[in-house]
């Protein structure tokens, strides 16, 4: 029996949100797919989330034609849906129309392209007063060259509606850029800045930003997918950055019109002065969201299903600590044939969860992303430091085996016995050049 509105909610991979929902909104919630995804979701998740109704949206029909389908369908509901949720990135643009054509709340085409299109982010970001980083929208390598005589090397290059680091590269000089196809993407080039990077998520009710919870990475997301230590430390104590961070995210969700949702940003501090980096409409990625539950000890699916449900959440906090996920390595792509079990990796120092997504015998895939991973530790500390040296020490401990396909031969492991093979060898690279640690005091300007 349902208890209060009814929630439409994008469904395209399963995740720690996703599955908090389908348990606590069992009579409230009605699920989005899109078949095209339909390899996204594992007979496992199905299985998991029968008991809830879903509209699957079928593969090349016009979605206008969908629209009406799903209405003659959601007719046949107990209740339906009048409030919607979309906690992908990728699916951002197509969910947002399909929720305006049945009817929901939702971002408009304006919205989606501030919030999805990093180049016209940056635009608004500096039409709000803020700085960003040099940046310029590019269609072949000759225009990067030209866009590094003036602003030097290196550079980042990217897809406008690129997530989570997929073909976004830093390139140190003209030859990196060999092999890049410019036609297959829309592409963008901005100054790749030093200082130190952070992140920072919000709730938004009625246009109001609720709250601001900053995050440290000991490594940065373009170190992490060469293969540093992938981490996201939530700071709940005064470690924080000394930016008014509740100010910053109100300048931006009033300046786009924001009315609700979950929000996640990354920003730099480059000697004293804030740039802004990116902003997303949606729960944050990897464990994001769950660090900040631990490290303030509330609710943190359950405040953000509030909001998308049109209430104002309770953010009453029971802790105040450090808490970070700790994404697990996966160092190649193949069958898994060793790997540390999860129960060890709980009776390290601070390890308060321990997911594994694959086990013996599993068929995997890696990709050069940032929430590339075969599961994550959830890590909790007095500070920054406690939490990445306890971090350290689950990386020391876990081990992961993966026999490559027949076709690529090999075996890649990643683990205390595999200090050269993957991500530790390049960890240590990148620690020197990344300052290791987000405390760090010493920040420097664009890097030239």
């Amino acid at each position: 029996m349902s208890h209060g509105p009814v929630l439409l909610m994008v469904d395209d991979r399963a995740s720690s949100f996703t599955r908090y929902a389908a348990r606590t909104l069992p009579d409230d919630l009605v699920l989005l797919r899109f078949a095209e995804f339909r390899r996204d979701l594992t007979e496992d998740y199905l299985r998991q989330t029968a008991h809830l109704p879903a509209f699957w949206v079928r593969e090349g029909a016009p979605l206008a034609e969908e629209a009406r389908r799903y209405e003659d369908w959601a007719a046949g509901l107990p209740v339906r849906p009048t409030r919607f949720c979309n906690p992908s990135e990728p699916r951002q643009a197509v969910a947002q129309r399909f929720a305006a054509l049945a009817g929901l709340p939702h971002l408009t085409d304006r919205q989606v392209t501030w919030v999805r299109d990093k180049a016209e982010m940056k635009t608004r970001f500096r039409e709000l007063g803020l700085r960003t980083a040099g940046f310029a929208r590019v269609q072949r390598a000759r225009e990067v060259e030209w866009f590094a005589e003036r602003h030097g090397w290196p550079l980042v290059l990217k897809p406008v509606d690129s997530f989570a680091c997929v073909d976004t590269y830093r390139l140190t000089g003209p030859d990196a850029l060999a092999g890049i196809d410019f036609g297959a993407r829309d592409w963008m080039v901005e100054e790749f800045l030093g200082g130190t990077e952070w992140e920072v998520c919000t709730l938004i009710h009625g246009g109001e930003v609720l709250d601001a919870w900053p995050s440290a990475m000991p490594c940065r997301p373009l170190d992490i997918v060469d293969g540093a230590m992938n981490a996201n430390i939530s700071v709940g104590t005064d470690e924080a950055p000394p930016v008014d961070l509740r100010a910053l995210l109100q300048l931006i969700v009033t300046g786009m019109g924001i009315d609700h949702g979950y929000a996640h940003m990354e920003f730099f501090l480059v000697d004293g002065e804030v740039f802004a980096g990116e902003i997303g409409v949606r729960l944050a990625g990897c464990e994001i969201p769950a660090n900040h539950g631990h490290a303030y000890g509330f609710d943190v699916f359950g405040a953000t299903l509030d909001v998308y449900l049109g209430r104002r959440p309770d953010l009453r906090y029971r802790e105040r600590r450090c808490a970070g996920d700790l994404l697990l390595p996966l160092p190649g792509s193949g069958t898994v044939r060793r790997i540390t079990p999860a129960a060890e990796l709980l009776r390290l120092p601070g390890v308060v969860e321990a997911v594994l997504k694959v086990g013996v015998g599993d068929s995997v895939s890696a990709r050069r992303a940032s929430h590339n991973a075969s599961g994550y530790a959830h890590v909790v500390g007095a500070s920054i430091g406690e939490v990445e040296k306890r971090m350290r020490e689950v990386l020391d401990t876990f081990t992961i085996e993966v026999s490559a396909d027949r076709e690529t031969g090999g075996t890649a492991t990643s683990g205390p016995a595999a200090r050269t093979a993957t991500r530790t060898a390049r960890a240590a690279a990148t620690s020197a050049a990344n300052s290791a640690t987000i405390s760090a005091t010493t920040e420097r300007g664009p890097a030239r």
